[in-house]
Protein backbone atom coordinates (compact mmCIF):
# COMPACT_ATOMS: atom_id res chain seq x y z
CA UNK A 1 0.00 0.00 0.00
CA UNK A 2 2.64 2.49 0.86
CA UNK A 3 4.33 2.08 -2.45
CA UNK A 4 1.42 2.67 -4.29
CA UNK A 5 0.54 5.49 -2.38
CA UNK A 6 4.35 6.81 -3.33
CA UNK A 7 3.67 6.33 -6.70
CA UNK A 8 0.77 7.94 -6.83
CA UNK A 9 2.05 10.85 -5.29
CA UNK A 10 5.34 11.00 -7.04
CA UNK A 11 2.74 10.78 -10.06
CA UNK A 12 0.93 13.62 -8.36
CA UNK A 13 3.89 15.94 -8.05
CA UNK A 14 5.34 15.39 -11.78
CA UNK A 15 2.00 16.35 -13.22
CA UNK A 16 1.80 19.74 -11.10
CA UNK A 17 5.29 20.29 -11.78
CA UNK A 18 4.54 19.98 -15.29
CA UNK A 19 1.59 22.05 -15.60
CA UNK A 20 3.29 25.09 -13.59
CA UNK A 21 5.87 25.15 -15.83
CA UNK A 22 3.71 25.12 -18.81
CA UNK A 23 1.60 28.10 -17.12
CA UNK A 24 5.03 29.67 -16.74
CA UNK A 25 5.95 29.13 -20.11
CA UNK A 26 3.33 30.78 -22.28
CA UNK A 27 4.40 34.33 -20.96
CA UNK A 28 8.30 34.05 -21.58
CA UNK A 29 9.76 35.70 -24.66
CA UNK A 30 12.52 33.71 -24.34
CA UNK A 31 13.94 30.32 -21.97
CA UNK A 32 17.46 28.08 -20.95
CA UNK A 33 17.82 24.91 -21.97
CA UNK A 34 20.36 23.49 -19.87
CA UNK A 35 20.69 19.76 -20.81
CA UNK A 36 23.78 16.71 -20.19
CA UNK A 37 26.59 17.57 -22.55
CA UNK A 38 26.75 14.28 -24.01
CA UNK A 39 24.51 15.21 -26.01
CA UNK A 40 23.88 17.90 -29.10
CA UNK A 41 22.05 20.97 -29.20
CA UNK A 42 20.32 19.16 -32.05
CA UNK A 43 19.24 16.15 -30.22
CA UNK A 44 18.48 18.19 -26.97
CA UNK A 45 16.63 20.53 -28.77
CA UNK A 46 14.59 17.87 -30.46
CA UNK A 47 14.04 16.57 -27.04
CA UNK A 48 12.23 19.84 -25.78
CA UNK A 49 9.93 20.02 -28.77
CA UNK A 50 9.15 16.58 -28.89
CA UNK A 51 7.98 16.77 -24.67
CA UNK A 52 6.21 20.26 -25.67
CA UNK A 53 4.49 18.69 -28.74
CA UNK A 54 3.05 15.71 -26.62
CA UNK A 55 2.11 18.14 -23.82
CA UNK A 56 0.59 20.16 -26.27
CA UNK A 57 -1.11 17.37 -27.53
CA UNK A 58 -2.47 15.80 -24.96
CA UNK A 59 -3.61 18.87 -22.93
CA UNK A 60 -5.69 19.56 -26.20
CA UNK A 61 -7.33 16.03 -25.96
CA UNK A 62 -7.99 16.78 -22.20
CA UNK A 63 -9.38 20.13 -23.08
CA UNK A 64 -11.81 18.50 -25.24
CA UNK A 65 -12.71 15.84 -22.80
CA UNK A 66 -13.06 18.25 -20.23
CA UNK A 67 -15.12 21.21 -22.04
CA UNK A 68 -17.50 18.37 -23.19
CA UNK A 69 -18.19 17.18 -19.63
CA UNK A 70 -18.43 20.62 -17.96
CA UNK A 71 -21.06 21.07 -20.84
CA UNK A 72 -22.71 18.17 -19.37
CA UNK A 73 -22.51 19.06 -15.64
CA UNK A 74 -25.15 21.82 -16.78
CA UNK A 75 -28.05 18.82 -16.17
CA UNK A 76 -27.28 18.80 -12.91
CA UNK A 77 -27.86 22.33 -12.23
CA UNK A 78 -31.11 21.98 -11.26
CA UNK A 79 -30.48 19.84 -8.61
CA UNK A 80 -30.71 22.10 -5.31
CA UNK A 81 -27.00 23.03 -3.69
CA UNK A 82 -23.80 24.19 -5.53
CA UNK A 83 -22.79 22.25 -8.68
CA UNK A 84 -18.97 21.15 -7.02
CA UNK A 85 -18.91 19.11 -10.23
CA UNK A 86 -19.19 21.73 -12.64
CA UNK A 87 -16.60 24.10 -10.46
CA UNK A 88 -14.30 20.90 -10.44
CA UNK A 89 -14.92 20.23 -14.21
CA UNK A 90 -14.48 24.77 -15.03
CA UNK A 91 -11.22 24.42 -12.86
CA UNK A 92 -10.18 21.55 -15.18
CA UNK A 93 -10.76 22.96 -18.52
CA UNK A 94 -8.88 26.05 -17.41
CA UNK A 95 -5.98 24.34 -16.41
CA UNK A 96 -5.84 22.11 -19.38
CA UNK A 97 -6.10 24.96 -21.88
CA UNK A 98 -3.26 27.30 -19.89
CA UNK A 99 -1.19 24.23 -20.07
CA UNK A 100 -1.72 23.65 -23.84
CA UNK A 101 -1.29 27.34 -24.75
CA UNK A 102 2.05 27.59 -23.05
CA UNK A 103 3.39 24.32 -25.00
CA UNK A 104 1.89 25.50 -27.70
CA UNK A 105 4.36 29.37 -26.66
CA UNK A 106 7.56 27.75 -26.12
CA UNK A 107 6.86 25.32 -29.72
CA UNK A 108 6.23 28.73 -31.32
CA UNK A 109 7.53 32.02 -29.86
CA UNK A 110 10.19 31.02 -27.00
CA UNK A 111 13.64 31.56 -28.33
CA UNK A 112 15.95 29.59 -26.58
CA UNK A 113 19.06 29.64 -25.80
CA UNK A 114 21.65 26.20 -25.23
CA UNK A 115 23.51 25.55 -23.07
CA UNK A 116 25.36 22.05 -22.07
CA UNK A 117 26.56 21.20 -18.79
CA UNK A 118 28.56 18.01 -17.05
CA UNK A 119 27.10 17.68 -13.75
CA UNK A 120 23.36 16.48 -15.52
CA UNK A 121 25.56 13.64 -16.85
CA UNK A 122 26.74 12.28 -13.72
CA UNK A 123 23.17 13.17 -12.37
CA UNK A 124 21.34 11.00 -14.86
CA UNK A 125 24.32 7.66 -13.99
CA UNK A 126 24.00 8.31 -10.36
CA UNK A 127 20.30 7.54 -10.22
CA UNK A 128 21.46 3.63 -11.32
CA UNK A 129 23.70 3.48 -8.15
CA UNK A 130 23.10 2.22 -4.63
CA UNK A 131 21.13 4.42 -2.23
CA UNK A 132 23.94 5.51 -0.37
CA UNK A 133 26.42 5.89 -3.03
CA UNK A 134 23.76 7.89 -4.75
CA UNK A 135 22.97 10.40 -2.33
CA UNK A 136 26.44 10.82 -1.94
CA UNK A 137 27.08 11.91 -5.38
CA UNK A 138 23.78 13.46 -5.71
CA UNK A 139 24.82 15.70 -2.63
CA UNK A 140 27.75 16.53 -4.70
CA UNK A 141 26.44 17.45 -7.75
CA UNK A 142 23.45 19.76 -5.98
CA UNK A 143 26.22 21.64 -4.19
CA UNK A 144 28.06 22.34 -7.38
CA UNK A 145 24.84 23.40 -9.07
CA UNK A 146 23.69 25.12 -6.53
CA UNK A 147 20.36 23.37 -5.79
CA UNK A 148 19.76 22.82 -2.61
CA UNK A 149 17.08 20.72 -2.77
CA UNK A 150 17.85 18.71 -5.71
CA UNK A 151 18.12 14.87 -4.01
CA UNK A 152 14.50 15.41 -2.28
CA UNK A 153 13.39 15.98 -5.85
CA UNK A 154 15.31 13.25 -7.72
CA UNK A 155 13.82 11.05 -4.85
CA UNK A 156 10.47 11.71 -4.95
CA UNK A 157 10.43 11.77 -8.67
CA UNK A 158 13.43 10.40 -10.60
CA UNK A 159 14.17 6.92 -8.35
CA UNK A 160 12.84 3.75 -9.00
CA UNK A 161 11.30 2.00 -6.11
CA UNK A 162 12.62 5.06 -3.78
Amino acid sequence: MRRATDRVLRWTAEKIAEQRLLWHLRRQPEASLIFPDDLTDLQAMTAVRRVLQRDADRHRLWLVVMSIAFALSGLIAMLPGPNVIAYYLAFRVMGHYLSMKGARHGLDRVRWSQRPSGPLVELRRAIALPTPERERQVGDIASRLRLPRLAGFLTRVAVPGA
